[in-house]
């Protein structure tokens, strides 16, 4: 574990016993990919895109249910994408941007209603590699990577009331970052600027309406590739890759006392995942065990207690 000073870490691993509880083997995703993106729709988790170990930019969408341990195949995405956004609102999810199998970042945005797949309007720029979270009923999508390969500096917001985009003020730009949404705040963890060896520490959170985005108290260990959920008032980080090799720590941010603690190390340290927030549970899904083009099916869950 990097960490920023000794008082950082005798802060941290004193408390991961009392965070969490194990992280629990679950039933494995069916086509093993990375770099794919999770939501929470109902009772399920929706998996979605990604990259297959041929290179493929996989039109697959898979829903787990917790309940039941078990995966259902959804109606496959109008086109095959990888590093895309996805989102559950208004009971319906949402997919957002990504990377075609070219590496061209798209406009496009769809929703799916009634077992098929609609195109919602495009979004004002291109955008893949950055995240998504929920917030006075807009979706906003923050960070990542726009036209020509250059790095977002702006976010987008969705209103799901009249359906239009509009272009907001954006965190600090950077790509491959975790973002999440809580009680109205949108949260945006991690990232890097190109390489594995450009990681970051930045940690800031916005509320729709509010001129910028707010810096808080820095991520411990900086990261890339990785993956955020938000529940019990915890916003959780888990997975990513440095030029050591896949990050099995995991870190939550207690909002209430505003300050990070260490969870449970992932039991199969992975990036691109997919990660999402039900039943108490936060779920690491797929990803690639090794920098790079590696693929998994693993399905990993762990229980915050509040």
């Amino acid at each position: 574990m990097k960490v920023a000073s000794l008082a950082l870490a005798l802060v941290l691993v004193p408390l991961a016993a009392a965070a969490s509880s194990a992280w629990e083997t679950r039933a494995p995703l069916p086509l093993p990919r990375t770099e794919v993106v999770a939501a929470t729709v109902g009772s399920e988790i929706v998996v979605l895109g990604g990259l297959t170990l041929e290179r493929s930019a996989s039109r697959r969408v898979d829903a787990y249910s917790p309940a039941r341990n078990s995966w259902r195949r959804l109606p496959d995405l109008p086109i095959g994408v990888h590093h895309s956004m996805a989102v559950g609102a208004g009971g319906k999810l949402h997919v957002l941007g990504g990377y075609t199998v070219a590496g061209m970042p798209l406009r496009a945005a769809f929703v799916l209603e009634r077992k098929k797949w609609r195109a919602l309007s495009r979004m004002p720029f291109p955008r893949a590699a950055a995240g998504v979270g929920v917030a006075g009923g807009k979706i906003i999508v923050a960070g990542g990577v726009t036209a020509a390969g250059r790095l977002a500096r702006n976010a987008l917001s969705f209103d799901l009331r009249t359906k239009r985009w509009s272009i907001v003020v954006g965190p600090t730009a950077r790509e491959h970052l975790g973002v999440t949404s809580l009680a109205g705040t949108v949260y945006a963890i991690g990232g890097r600027t190109s390489g594995l060896d450009t990681n970051l520490l930045h940690f800031e959170s916005y509320r729709p309406g509010a001129k910028r985005w707010t810096r808080l108290s820095p991520v411990p260990d900086s990261r890339g590739g990785t993956g955020a959920a938000a529940l019990l008032g915890h916003v959780v980080s888990a997975g990513g890759e440095e030029p050591a090799g896949t990050i099995a720590e995991v870190l939550a941010y207690r909002v209430a006392e505003r300050r990070w603690v260490r969870l449970d190390d992932l039991a199969t340290p992975r990036h691109g995942i997919g990660m999402a927030a039900l039943g108490g549970r936060v779920f690491v899904i797929g990803g690639g065990p090794e920098p790079g083009l590696t693929v998994s099916s693993a399905n990993e869950a762990l229980r915050i207690e509040p």
